[in-house]
């Protein structure tokens, strides 16, 4: 019997254009100017000590650190100094109205069906917790924070690793064969797999012929109680 789902965002809940054609460029077009104004700001100075650190830099400089960052960008690196950053920068355009954070149609209705069966919902997504709160508090369904029981980001283990998985079950309190992952990429999937859990691959393109997990097209065909 499934007691917790925890689902994926980018690509599972929301088109992977969505952060890649909007959030991305407007964090990289607005970072050195956020950077240079609030830099001594504590959340804003301890994302950046993070990425000094992370880059073996820690004496650099703010330049330097915009450019370890946009570099780290280019390489799409899960660095979880850049995902607080890029978070903190996209608060200011879900807020002025610049965009609002997608949702496939088939997912509210879905979560709404779960709820209600008293199934509790989290996310785990690579980017930050604040930008994970703020893409469905500005969603374009309007704020769906209160389905949600929690949020995990990159401070429990990167998606690809057995242990951030069995650190999520931990803090949830359920048995780890009760607890259901939803994401788009099977090598997380397999990483969850292993620590226990219930799997189910998100596909909204092709299928994925490599992967061993059962895979939908949309939130309409998940029925937890059926797993």
């Amino acid at each position: 019997m499934i007691r917790a789902i925890v689902t994926d965002i980018e690509g599972t809940t929301s088109d992977i254009r969505f952060v890649h054609n909007i959030l991305f460029p407007y964090a990289r077009q607005h970072l050195a100017d956020f950077l240079r104004e609030h830099q001594h700001q504590p959340e804003v100075a301890a994302a950046l000590q993070s990425v000094r650190e992370e880059a073996g830099q820690p004496q650099a400089d703010l330049a330097a650190v915009i450019a370890i960052l946009f570099d780290f960008m280019d390489q799409d690196r899960k660095s979880t100094g850049l995902k607080a950053l890029q978070g903190m920068i996209w608060r200011d355009g879900y807020l002025n109205g610049s965009f609002t954070g997608h949702l496939y149609a088939d997912v509210l209705p879905a979560l709404r069906r779960w709820q209600a069966q008293g199934i509790e919902l989290y996310v785990y997504s690579s980017g930050s917790v604040a930008a994970q709160k703020l893409l469905f508090g500005y969603s374009d369904e309007g704020d769906i924070t209160d389905i949600f029981s929690g949020y995990f980001d990159t401070h429990v283990g990167a998606k690809r690793e057995v242990t951030a998985y069995r650190t999520i079950a931990a803090e949830i309190g359920q048995p780890a064969e009760q607890l259901l992952f939803l994401s788009d990429i099977r090598q997380e999937l397999d990483a969850a797999a292993e620590a226990g859990w219930q799997t189910i691959q998100l596909l909204r393109g092709e299928a994925d012929s490599e992967s061993r997990h059962r895979q939908v097209t949309d939130f309409s065909q998940i029925n937890p109680e059926s797993i």
